[in-house]
């Protein structure tokens, strides 16, 4: 294990925040990770877990050790005329995998194409993109618990899984580090093209729904709505989609008639975050080398030197706008390290 002091993060993180590490050490075995979590453990550093760094905004030097996640591989554990059970450590990148799996005519996660950031991030954040979560197809995952070295196996529903949320970011926030996760995949692929801009799409280019036809769906509609951050720093949505109650549906829909709305049981309804920032303004907003993105409202962006203050300050007055507007509390889906 190498422990490298001072190490600048820009290039570790997405939104690229120029900001330093105490310590930066990058494992690719397990034997690595137990050698620097009891490095940390010996002398009571705060510690971070950096994947693809596409869900964190640094908005300070960080005073810890990050530990940068390299762990690789996927194995095939069974399979049946329908399904296929496939296990794939954490470090690996979440995009390739979904290459790999259509490449296979595996169905699943091809709704998820283009997410950016590693496997082991998206239990944790249970990532969604057009009708689908990753916890629809997780069957299990390993994790390391971080005070004993222990590994423990969480089923799906140890992880108790919410939209944009887990037990990860709840009561185990920081205790645990996702080793690999098991996926059940379908070999007949289950076709999920019910988000209008799918369907459009499909329609546009005269594209039969197909397993493949939706992943380059996906990707042309992302390409297309969010900047790429290896060219803009950003770390795709910074805010989760917020649900009211029905009756604060309701009451909002007699003042904003074109307000759009999602019910999701009989109580409660969906508003896009992205709707509710347009119409506070906020939609292609800079000041010098930040703001919001002009395709997507969802979208903060670092044109070049911004601060992660910056931003962050940013997003916190977007907050207060919505909130003022409509009476909705936005909330981040972006990590904030302070």
């Amino acid at each position: 294990m190498l422990i490298q002091s001072s190490v600048n993060l820009k290039n570790y993180n997405t939104f690229k925040i120029d900001v330093n590490t105490r310590y930066f050490v990058e494992f690719c075995s397990l034997d690595e990770l137990r050698e620097a979590l009891t490095f940390i453990n010996q002398h009571t550093y705060p510690f971070l877990i950096l994947g693809g760094g596409s869900n964190i905004l640094f908005t300070s030097d960080f005073d810890g050790v990050v530990l940068k996640n390299t762990l690789k591989g996927k194995k095939i554990l069974q399979e049946d005329e329908e399904h296929i059970w496939i296990k794939v450590q954490s470090g690996e990148n979440w995009h390739k995998l979904v290459e790999y799996c259509v490449n296979n005519h595996w169905s699943g996660i091809e709704n998820l194409a283009l997410i950016p950031g590693t496997v082991g991030a998206a239990p944790i954040q249970n990532i969604g993109a057009y009708g689908t979560e990753i916890q629809e197809v997780l069957e299990s995952l390993e994790a390391l618990h971080i005070p004993t070295l222990h590994i423990h196996t969480f089923l799906n529903p140890d992880c108790q899984f919410e939209y944009r949320n887990s037990i990860f970011k709840k009561q185990y926030l920081n205790q645990y580090i996702i080793l690999s996760v098991t996926l059940k995949l379908r070999k007949k692929p289950k076709l999920n093209y019910s988000y209008a801009d799918v369907q459009q799409f499909l329609e546009q280019n005269q594209l039969e729904p197909s397993l493949v036809n939706i992943y380059h769906a996906v990707i042309a509609i992302r390409k297309e709505k969010l900047p790429d951050p290896a060219m803009v720093g950003n770390a795709g949505s910074f805010f989760k989609n917020p649900y009211v109650t029905l009756d604060h549906a309701n009451t909002l829909k007699k003042l904003y008639p074109n307000m759009p709305q999602y019910p999701l049981n009989e109580d409660t309804v969906k508003i896009p975050a992205a709707w509710l920032i347009e119409q506070c303004g906020w939609k292609g907003y800079r000041n010098q080398d930040f703001g919001v993105h002009p395709k997507q409202p969802l979208v903060l962006v670092n044109y070049a030197n911004a601060s992660g203050m910056q931003i962050y300050e940013l997003a916190q007055n977007i907050m207060i706008s919505v909130k003022n507007k409509f009476n909705i509390q936005l909330e981040p889906e972006v990590h904030i390290k302070p």
